[in-house]
């Protein structure tokens, strides 16, 4: 029986690291303020934020990321876009909202579900929500989108909202978004559909 001698391990830091399969996956989001960022949110008006959130953020430069609109990181490329939370906030607000519906009326018709859902999820509602939590005052806005009035603008306040959603969901969970959109529409606690 011969003996085999093992290579000497590399201490290259691009050497491939394995996980265990039951380790959970990390998210990786890119920072977005910096110290000498002339946009970054300062940090009063973060926690101010988290405050009207019920909510601190253990990665808070994910919050930031939620409130960089797309026009200000085409100006700055390095900067990333709220646009992947918003799209995840999105999906997760359709989630809770259709569990809110289901809730009051478990045997309601698709039909009556449907344009409630709309209606609860359209820009001019979570516009209103997003000023509610004050988030146009925190937006990260290129020049032309601040120019044209962008920290009024529906739809770019939703889209904030729903980036918000989403980094509140990554940071947090579902049960704390449950929580913020319930009270930002006026639900009572939800009964959570088992």
């Amino acid at each position: 029986m011969t003996s085999r001698t093992r290579p000497a391990r590399s201490t290259s830091s691009t050497r491939c690291r394995t996980r265990s399969a039951s380790a959970a996956p990390t998210r990786r989001w890119p920072s977005v303020a910096t110290a000498a960022d002339p946009a970054a949110v300062p940090l009063a008006d973060v926690a101010g934020l988290e405050r009207r959130l019920e909510h601190r953020f253990g990665d808070r430069p994910l919050l930031i990321r939620a409130l960089t609109h797309a026009s200000y990181s085409a100006e700055h490329p390095l900067e990333a876009s709220q646009e992947p939370l918003a799209f995840l906030g999105d999906a997760v607000l359709g989630l809770v909202v259709a569990e809110h519906l289901l809730d009051v009326d478990p045997a309601a018709p698709v039909g009556r579900l449907t344009p409630l859902r709309a209606a609860l999820v359209a820009d001019e509602t979570l516009a209103r929500w997003a000023a509610v939590l004050a988030l146009g005052p925190l937006l990260r806005l290129g020049r032309g989108a601040e120019q044209d009035g962008g920290r009024a603008t529906p739809s770019i306040l939703a889209t904030a909202l729903e980036a918000v959603l989403g980094a509140l969901y990554l940071d947090a969970g579902l049960p704390v978004v449950r929580t913020l959109v319930g009270r930002l529409a006026g639900w009572p606690p939800l009964r959570v559909i088992g």
